[in-house]
């Protein structure tokens, strides 16, 4: 089984909905790049599996992505801080519209997650929207604690990024073997 059959299978067909993500946005010319779990996947050393697929596009094309998406069959819904897609799978889409991350696809790079190419969000991009994500008091504690693994992940596969980590994170961690 390949990693996009079985990423398949994981997701109700989720490969799909995500390469018809990533063609409205390269068709579209947007700046964009997935950022969380699926970024942190690029990265680590080995995958997991995700239902979601939370990305960033650059500021002034929110709406025309949203437009874009919509003509493709996805169906939105805007919360405070995000607007969320749904496809025809169990994957779930989410456009982060927070300022932190406006920045981010313009260091973004090319990547294969799961057999799927697209943009991800740089390393250490990558890093600190899991160290953000990490340090918010309102997230339940599972998704913390997910937080927290994705962050070891990180710093396993590139104990460089150690000296990136605030004292509270170093504190939880172990030190790389090879830093």
């Amino acid at each position: 089984m390949t990693a996009k059959q079985f990423y398949d299978w994981q997701t109700a067909g989720g490969t799909d909905d995500v390469m018809r993500l990533v063609e409205c946005l390269e068709r579209s010319e947007t700046p964009w790049c997935a950022i969380g779990g699926v970024a942190v996947n690029h990265w680590a050393a080995e995958p997991m599996v995700t239902q979601d697929v939370d990305f960033v596009v650059a500021t002034d094309a929110i709406e025309r992505t949203v437009a874009a998406l919509e003509a493709a069959g996805f169906a939105a819904e805007r919360i405070p801080w995000s607007i969320n897609f749904k496809g025809r799978s169990k994957v779930s889409i989410q456009l982060s519209t927070e300022a932190c991350y406006r920045d981010y696809p313009e260091r973004s790079v090319a990547a294969d997650v799961h057999g799927i190419l697209l943009r991800v969000a740089s390393l250490e991009d990558t890093l600190r929207g899991k160290m953000k994500a990490w340090a918010d008091p309102e997230r339940r504690q599972s998704k913390r604690i997910k937080d927290l693994a994705d962050i070891a992940r990180l710093i396993e596969a590139h104990a460089e990024l150690w000296t990136l980590l605030s004292e509270d994170l170093k504190a939880r961690l172990e030190r790389p073997d090879n830093h």
